[in-house]
């Protein structure tokens, strides 16, 4: 945005003449009694396509004129002769008759009861433009309330209506093409409360401010503008719905036709601040200066707002001074502003500063300057200060709230003091105050880490009934530090907890949990975890059936570990190095070294590739079963450099079979030798 080139010019005339023709559009499934009727259908048919009429009704004849003038002008509704004139009546020859009858010769309450009373018990359907001129009618006659209401409802498409579009949604766009043009020779001139109450039903009753701007932009491109004050609230509102890019629109379309004032400036101002356009924003304070209207302290605290948060706290300073150079006084909101912005930076000795002068000049701090120091100095650890500024604030008669002691809870945490922590947290729940995720999730990691248990798991259950859920890694670390300190059936329970709550715990989370039972060899446990993940078709991967297969092969059950293999592969997991090596652990501590080298030959087959750990667990097997030779010569032949440090283990482990051990050793160093020799040779005789 130009901001040199920003148009602020004196508004312009706002009353058009007419160029809408009355023909218009008609909704198929509402037929007026003077619309020929469909024919009867044997089945029933979709809807035909909404047509234009190809000519205007001819205009009504003069005693029509007369007889809806009779009516119309009477200070109450006569229905009996409603009923009689209605069958007579079409929705173009009313709006003839309505839009060339003196304003004067209609009474505002009877024309409206009029209205409903066709519409409701005759639906008949008012042309837009009838509705416009009725709603002027009433405005004029400062019967604000029930215009209101009849915008609302027919803008809500409450009332049977014919339209100038086929688009029922964009009524509000078609009420302000026929206000636009209402002509300047009869008496039918639009007025700025007519625009005023349009904007503003658009802006606050259908929670949709883009009605809003759809009128402002209709209207502004015929050079027509509601009231400053109207301007005002529509920029505000953007500005407060942080619909930014839109306030920056509108507020240059409002410059073309309105002299903005000091508080358009100053909310234009506060949006480009709000958006991180700083610059734009102090272009916008000189261009105010130029025009001659002096910022007010709104003005002021919004610039030097926009420059703390960039951390421009020098500038912002400079703009203090010049505020107090210009006789605007700083308010209690300039003060806190600087403050926060210090705070923010760790300029603590600055914040102080401003905090004394804030104190000098008489101004009393609020909740928010003393929470805004606190919780500077708890985030950088240093409780001892932040108590002292909590002391002030009692001493002030200010009463800690749930800001304050969320950040001493944080700071405590911090400062490792979790006794305090604890303390405060209790506190707080106790008054009912509202405790934050961070609050709770610090608490409770520092507990655990502490192996105070029973308090974590306590604020646990306070934060999911609070409809608060703990992140993963916060439930990660309480499950494996329960799982540690023995209590499993703790950790399940809150499992299953999260579970109920809809708030299942994650897989990392549910695998730490499913590794504690089993290390505990509480397997019956971990499969019953097992199931319940499944049937809830919760999330598993390798992680999980590879922890059970340990498990399961620790205990002996190595048959149960291979239908783990099964069924983790029909799920469409596919067991890898790892899983292959806790299965031939197992075969090997059974015993088993012949089906353990069957598997180890299956895992060749599959396409993987043992590591160190395979061969350990295989020597360590062959030489349990005193199968020594055959270790040596099968498996580490070829893997020589993989194989050694397992032997020498080995030879370090069993005393007994040292001299064996080596001497095999020997032979397959030996053997890997003479291998390697004989297929240099041949490769040199083929060549």
């Amino acid at each position: 945005m130009d901001l040199r080139r920003l148009p602020i010019i004196k508004p312009t005339p706002i009353f058009y003449p007419i160029t809408r023709p009355l023909t218009c559009v008609t909704s198929p499934t509402h037929h007026h009694q003077d619309q020929p009727q469909p024919q009867p259908q044997p089945q029933p048919q979709p809807p035909p396509p909404l047509q234009l009429e190809s000519h205007p009704p001819k205009p009504p004849n003069q005693s029509l004129l007369n007889w809806v003038s009779s009516i119309l002008s009477n200070p109450s509704l006569d229905s009996s002769k409603c009923k009689a004139l209605i069958p007579h009546l079409s929705p173009h020859h009313f709006d003839h008759i309505f839009f060339t009858l003196n304003s004067n010769a209609a009474n505002p309450k009877t024309t409206l009861n009029f209205f409903y009373f066709a519409s409701q018990s005759f639906n008949f359907r008012f042309t837009l433009r009838s509705y416009c001129i009725l709603i002027r009618l009433l405005i004029v006659s400062n019967l604000l309330s029930p215009a209101r209401l009849l915008l609302i409802r027919l803008i809500d498409g409450k009332m049977p209506v014919l339209l100038y579009s086929v688009k029922p949604m964009n009524l509000h766009i078609e009420i302000a093409a026929v206000m636009a043009d209402f002509n300047s020779t009869s008496d039918r001139l639009v007025g700025v409360p007519v625009l005023d109450l349009l904007v503003h039903v658009c802006c606050t009753q259908f929670k949709n401010l883009d009605f809003g701007i759809d009128v402002f932009r209709l209207l502004a491109g015929k050079g027509m503008f509601p009231s400053l004050k109207t301007c005002n609230f529509l920029l505000s509102s953007l500005v407060k719905a942080n619909e930014l890019s839109k306030s920056y629109e509108v507020f240059e379309m409002t410059c073309r036709g309105v002299s903005p004032d000091v508080y358009l400036f100053s909310t234009a101002i506060n949006a480009f601040c709000k958006g991180g356009k700083v610059e734009d924003a102090i272009g916008l304070f000189l261009k105010m200066e130029e025009l001659g209207i002096a910022p007010n302290v709104v003005t002021y605290n919004s610039i030097i707002h926009g420059l703390c948060k960039r951390g421009r706290l020098d500038e912002a300073f400079r703009f203090k001074e010049r505020m107090v150079r210009d006789n605007v006084k700083p308010s209690l909101i300039t003060y806190s502003v600087l403050v926060n912005g210090f705070v923010r930076l760790e300029k603590f000795d600055d914040a102080n500063c401003v905090f004394k002068e804030m104190l000098d000049k008489g101004f009393v701090p609020n909740e928010i300057v003393y929470n805004t120091l606190i919780d500077g100095y708890c985030q950088t650890g240093n409780i001892s200060e932040a108590l002292k500024i909590r002391d002030d604030m009692v001493s002030k008669g200010i009463t800690p709230n749930s800001v304050t002691l969320n950040s001493l809870t944080q700071g405590f945490c911090k400062s490792n003091e979790i006794k305090h922590a604890e303390h405060v947290l209790g506190e707080m729940l106790l008054r009912g105050l509202n405790v934050s995720q961070v609050t709770f999730s610090l608490v409770i990691s520092r507990l655990c880490m502490k192996s105070k248990f029973n308090s974590a798991l306590r604020f646990t259950e306070e934060m999911l009934s609070r409809n608060l859920r703990p992140s993963d890694g916060l439930l990660t670390t309480l499950v494996v530090e329960l799982c540690k300190d023995g209590k499993n059936s703790e950790a399940v329970e809150l499992w299953f907890r999260l579970l109920n709550k809809g708030c299942a715990a994650n897989t990392v989370t549910s695998n730490a949990l499913i590794h504690g039972l089993c290390e505990a060899g509480n397997m019956q446990e971990a499969v019953r975890l097992l199931k319940e993940m499944l049937e809830r078709g919760l999330v598993l991967d390798r992680i999980t059936y590879n922890t059970l297969i340990l498990g399961c092969c620790k205990q002996g059950k190595v048959e149960e570990a291979f239908k783990l293999r099964e069924e983790m592969a029909k799920r469409g997991i596919t067991p890898d190095t790892q899983t292959y090596n806790l299965l031939i652990h197992g075969l090997c501590n059974m015993g088993k070294v012949d089906d353990a080298v069957k598997l180890w030959d299956d895992c060749y087959r599959n396409g993987m590739v043992p590591n160190v750990y395979t061969y350990g667990v295989m020597i360590d097997g062959y030489c349990k079963a005193n199968k020594i030779e055959e270790a040596l010569g099968d498996i580490a032949v070829g893997y020589l450099s993989e194989c050694l440090p397992i032997i020498l283990d080995q030879i370090d482990n069993q005393q007994k079979k040292q001299y064996l051990l080596l001497h095999l050793e020997g032979g397959v160093i030996l053997r890997q030798s003479v291998d390697k020799a004989e297929f240099q040779d041949s490769d040199v005789d083929d060549s």
